[in-house]
């Protein structure tokens, strides 16, 4: 028997079975490699080796309380009979006593996984109000721009690496959508079928027929002025028509580019209701040929997110395809209803339409997979019924391959190229780009001004609220069609990041509580006070490259051992290059590094992992500019991943363009609790410069107990206290927090020390505070004085040098306050 382990996707109850989950789809490997185990709590440290037979030993007591110690409280215990409230931090068992927790010291409020004090004097970048457009900064030249550039000649995307973009439906836990009831079949037909006159186009030409003049109303039959093409848009089927013998015609349902929709009865199937479509005009021959390959193609077409075809029938010399019913509401109808419910145009929330076009992704890739393009997505062609979601109005499929039959689109959704090329799986990656720009804003000008483009984003609200949804659609909707995901799997991983950021970002502030395992990054490095290039994300392996087995013999060697092995691989492939690139960034061989970035992108103009490689190099030789411009470049390629942004937001910070810098490492966040501390340690870096010490308390506040980080971050506040005091109680805090943080006890007595001197300082400049304390001592001169001389023997205890412990002692001796003793 296989060896099951459980999904970890959220709301998933399947199992990992040949590396995927049986349930959701979602590949299983890097979820084992980079997520903790489902019983795990977050950000949990790696468990120490075994310890020797014996009693088992006890967990550590949780920190010392950061505030004074009530009168008449044990320390860590709570006040005698208090009925405060809890404190909400994960894994603390403390309550609330003046406003503060009396053991893990955290101010009350909503636990720091859901929220958190403001960062700033005002707008917060965890508040997710408007994000800074990252687009707008310098990025390196990817794709179609660098295949122009230099005199390269054009060259087609040769790869995409999509065979790791393999993904499965949304799960559960990330959004949800509202369902939608089930429509009465015999309720949906319509008692008046007639085509609109301002849809009435002749068939051939385009141009509009049927019109009415004079008061008089259009004809619904008749031939084109134009060029005299028969049209008629009469329903060829009445109610009680008997089609082929067996179905049962109850009405007309809807008319379309293709024909008119009718309802009927199956005789022969227990009276089921079936869809029959069929032709605008009969004797048009590319309405009769289209109908003809959705017939042949949709034979062998069976998923569960796609309408399914019954039969294909013929009555009175018209055609018809005969499919499943299905009783819901398209996207088309949601706006609709929206709009007459608001009085305005009223777009779906973003986290919705994200969640619909994620959920219609797998049969893209379906018919991909089969060498079929679907050629005409836009909102009326997806069906809601209860919590499903599925394609219909398959009029369009044809083949990748074929270069004959007619093309059906819908100006303002198809691919600029399409006129010319002909349908690919990029034109219909278009196609689903515009369709969620038209559920998320209102698109004047989609059909003329921005037919090709999209509006500026100064223009678009959404735009600049969602930055990464922004660069999304920026690559899905790229003029040329190489510069777009190459595949609908590809689509999918990395409009499910963003779906996680744009659903974290309207939750509001706070950090991410749980990690989603990245397909192209490993998870960063735990956070310190300092960032690096060395404490980004590194690139995930690809495990379907030809020479991952060899490069695996080699991985444990020595950077110098490595590059020479390297120099001469069993074939040179991609991962064999990103090695060279990873073994010369540890040697600093910065000619090695630029060599093999330049031979990449000569190879693939599209491949993104090379930048990424040069943005390392660019901060490891303090370029942020240089790095700033590569990361951009690859956060446009990956717009879903974090990593691409962590790198971003290193750069901006380090070459000044702070106010980016923040909003990214919010984003970081707030989305994936992996990348919770490097991002607090960052934000807290930002605010201590500027000395907001209330930004830098809630950017530490963002680590949770129950982390490995957690002792760092208060260690991180505790000095900052001591270094930017504002009153004496912040020197008081300070000190209290030091005895929880876990410091040596050199570095504890240095704390201490730093503190009594700045309490001495405030004292001779605005005089004692009575009543207040800072540790053991009073806020009066001799306090101070008294402390500062207890905390210089602490010292000396602690220092090894004689020479320093004499000095210490002496300044101890010099300090102490005069007594009569």
């Amino acid at each position: 028997m296989s060896d099951l382990t459980a999904c970890r996707q959220p709301g998933c109850a399947g199992t990992i079975a040949d590396g995927y989950c049986d349930v959701c789809g979602m590949p299983g490997e890097p979820d084992q490699l980079a997520a903790p185990a489902a019983s795990s709590p977050p950000h949990t440290p790696a468990p120490a080796p075994a310890a020797p037979a014996g009693p088992p030993v006890p967990p550590p007591p949780p920190p010392p309380s950061a505030r004074p110690t009530p009168a008449g409280q044990a320390p860590g215990r709570g006040v005698a009979g208090h009925t405060g409230p809890k404190c909400r931090q994960p894994g603390c068992t403390g309550t609330i006593v003046d406003g503060y927790c009396d053991v893990c010291g955290t101010p009350a409020g909503p636990t720091s996984t859901t929220s958190t004090q403001p960062l700033a004097r005002g707008e917060t970048p965890m508040e997710g109000a408007v994000s800074q457009v990252s687009s707008r900064l310098e990025a390196t030249a990817l794709g179609s721009a660098r295949a122009r550039s230099g005199g390269t000649i054009s060259t087609r995307r040769i790869s995409g690496h999509s065979t790791r973009m393999r993904a499965a439906r949304i799960g559960a836990g990330v959004t949800s959508v509202p369902p939608v009831p089930e429509i009465d079949a015999a309720k949906a037909v319509l008692k008046n079928p007639v085509v609109p006159e301002d849809k009435r186009f002749c068939p051939k030409c385009g141009e509009p027929v049927g019109r009415g003049r004079d008061g008089q109303e259009g004809r619904t039959s008749g031939f084109c002025a134009k060029c005299r093409t028969p049209f008629d848009f009469s329903p060829k089927l009445k109610p009680g028509d008997l089609v082929a013998g067996q179905y049962e015609v109850a009405g007309c349902l809807a008319h379309g580019g293709l024909g008119w929709i009718y309802l009927a009865r199956d005789r022969n199937v227990s009276d089921r209701w079936v869809v029959l479509k069929g032709l605008l005009n009969s004797g048009d021959p590319d309405a009769l040929a289209a109908a003809l390959a959705e017939q042949r193609f949709l034979a062998q077409v069976s998923h569960p997110n796609i309408v399914e075809i019954y039969n294909f029938v013929s009555h009175e010399g018209s055609g018809y395809i005969v499919m499943e019913y299905i009783g819901g509401t398209s996207l088309k109808s949601l706006l609709k209803q929206r709009m007459r419910a608001a009085g305005k145009y009223d777009p779906l929330p973003v986290d919705q339409a994200l969640a619909y076009v994620l959920e219609i992704l797998p049969a893209f890739q379906y018919l991909h997979d089969l060498g079929l393009v679907y050629c005409d997505f836009k909102p009326d062609n997806v069906i809601q019924i209860g919590d499903e979601v599925r394609l219909i109005d398959l009029g369009g499929v044809r083949r990748i391959d074929d270069e004959d039959s007619a093309i059906f689109g819908t100006v303002g959704y198809q691919a600029p190229e399409v006129a010319e090329q002909g349908c690919s799986v990029a034109s219909d990656i278009y196609t689903i780009g515009r369709t969620l720009v038209v559920l998320t804003m209102e698109f004047r000008g989609y059909q003329s001004t921005y037919v090709k483009s999209l509006p500026p984003v100064e223009e678009v609200p959404v735009f600049q609220t969602y930055d990464s949804f922004y660069r999304l659609l920026l690559k899905a909707c790229a003029e040329s069609p190489d510069d777009r995901f190459v595949s609908a799997d590809e689509l999918r991983v990395q409009m499910l990041g963003v779906l996680r950021e744009v659903v974290a970002q309207d939750r509001g502030t706070g950090a991410a509580s749980t990690s989603a395992a990245s397909l192209l990054f490993g998870p960063p490095p735990a956070g310190d006070a300092e960032t690096t290039y060395q404490d980004l994300p590194p690139l995930r392996p690809d495990s379907g490259d030809a020479q991952s087995g060899w490069l695996a013999t080699i991985e444990n060697q020595e950077p110098e051992q490595r590059l020479r092995a390297l120099a001469a691989p069993p074939a040179v492939s991609p991962e064999v290059l990103l090695a060279q690139a990873r073994a010369a960034l540890e040697l600093r061989s910065w000619d090695v590094l630029d060599g093999v970035v330049a031979r990449m992108l000569a190879d693939d103009p599209w491949e993104w992992r090379a930048v990424w490689m040069s943005g390392l190099g660019a901060l490891a030789r303090t370029e942020p500019l240089k790095a700033q411009s590569a990361f951009n470049a690859v956060y446009g390629q990956v717009p879903g991943e974090l990593a691409p942004k962590l790198g971003l937001a290193l750069a901006c910070e380090l070459s000044g363009n702070v106010e980016i810098a923040e909003r990214l490492y919010a984003i970081c966040a707030r989305t994936d609790a992996a990348y919770v501390p490097q991002s607090a340690f960052a934000l807290a870096r930002i605010r201590g410069a500027i000395d907001d010490t209330d930004g830098v308390q809630a950017a530490l506040t963002l680590v949770p107990p129950n982390s490995s980080s957690y002792p760092l971050a208060r260690q991180h506040w505790a000095e900052h206290l001591a270094a930017h005091p504002r009153t004496a109680s912040d020197l008081n805090l300070a000190l209290l927090t030091a005895d929880s943080a876990g410091f040596g006890r050199r570095r504890r007595a240095e704390i201490s020390v730093d503190v009594y001197r700045k309490a001495i300082a405030r004292i001779e400049k605005d005089g004692p505070t009575p009543g207040e304390r800072i540790g053991a001592y009073a806020v009066t001169a001799d306090g101070a004085r008294s402390g500062l001389e207890a905390a210089l023997r602490a010292l000396a205890d602690a220092t090894e040098n004689p020479l320093e412990r004499m000095r210490l002692i002496d300044e101890a001796n010099e300090i102490r306050p005069w007594s009569l003793v």
